[in-house]
């Protein structure tokens, strides 16, 4: 398979000590290869912006699955949508709780505080792009570049990608941004 998201530009990105990678494993019914060889050999960012998903090898309670949106969710009492009790936790997108599809290979954001989901990336690859991407917007926020520049520049680069980060104007994306350009953090 060819990706345009390396694991390089991700450790070039992000540094060796802040990637996490999704073992390969067989899961149960399909799953989207794309999105499994990607997490497996690209990893995901576990920084400030991106809070990677919880150590599955932590003590949990019986029938308590760390990386399942339905058994998080029923372990603290929130309501769920059905179709997506199976879907897999990525991690943390700010505040939003991020979550993959993996027979269809989407990904999605449940926002804080909220019972239902919005469709955040048409893949696994458009997350990953998107999360260096704005890890190339922080570094250059930290040497002073103007910050509506930058916020143009990640709108653009990433909309070129994948247009579907933008799509809700409730999107974790969009809501951080406008935080970003107001000069919130």
């Amino acid at each position: 398979m060819h990706f345009t998201v390396t694991p390089s530009a991700m450790l070039d990105a992000y540094g060796l000590t802040n990637v996490v990678y999704y073992p390969q494993f067989d899961a149960a019914g399909p799953v989207d290869s794309r999105a499994l060889s990607l997490l497996s050999s690209v990893g995901l960012p576990h920084s400030e912006v991106f809070t990677c998903k919880e150590d599955p090898e932590d003590p949990y309670d019986p029938g308590f699955d760390p990386l399942i949106i339905g058994s998080r969710f029923d372990h603290y009492g929130w309501p769920c949508p059905e179709e997506s009790r199976t879907w897999w936790i990525l991690g943390y997108l700010f505040t939003s709780l991020i979550a993959l599809d993996p027979h269809s290979g989407k990904v999605y954001a449940f926002p804080e505080s909220e019972s239902q989901y919005i469709f955040l990336h048409r893949d696994v690859e458009s997350l990953l792009f998107s999360l260096i991407e704005f890890r190339k917007l922080e570094v250059d926020h930290d040497n002073n570049m103007d910050r509506t520049e930058l916020s143009e520049r990640f709108r653009r680069v990433v909309g070129d990608f994948d247009p579907t980060p933008f799509a809700d104007e409730e999107s974790q994306w969009n809501l951080s941004l406008e935080e970003f350009e107001n000069g919130m953090w």
